[in-house]
């Protein structure tokens, strides 16, 4: 399966499971609002499929929002296998990713670093 193809599934499995967090976890006890889904990484086979998620809150909160979008797993596959029109319907393995919460870090270091323009100006 060539690159620019396994790209576009990917994009289209996040666009879909995105947008199918609310209708899924509607009336539990998980806000929905509190969940991005940040990325999916299907194999080249098309049969697996990891979902990196944000969870905003704690570490306690984020894994327990986790463990609930885990036991809720299949319906997110049905959701995709309904919308999505491929071979096999991918398994869906949910990961928490922090990556979002590492860039946060990384901008509240760079706004602790003295401004070079206010340095130059004062020359």
């Amino acid at each position: 399966m060539s690159v620019d193809r396994l790209e576009r599934v990917n994009s289209l499995l996040k666009r879909v499971i995105g947008d199918a967090m609310f209708r899924v976890l509607m009336g539990d006890d998980v806000s929905a609002g509190l969940v991005t889904v940040t990325g999916v990484s299907c194999g080249k086979d098309l049969r697996n499929a990891t979902v990196r998620v944000s969870v905003f809150g704690d570490e306690a909160e984020q894994r327990r929002v986790l463990g609930h979008i885990i036991r809720r797993a299949h319906e997110f596959e049905r959701v995709v296998n309904r919308e999505v029109r491929l071979k096999f319907t991918p398994q869906l393995r949910f990961v928490l990713d922090h990556s979002l919460e590492k860039g946060d870090h990384v901008l509240a270091l760079l706004d602790t670093l003295p401004s070079s323009s206010s340095s130059s100006a004062e020359s």
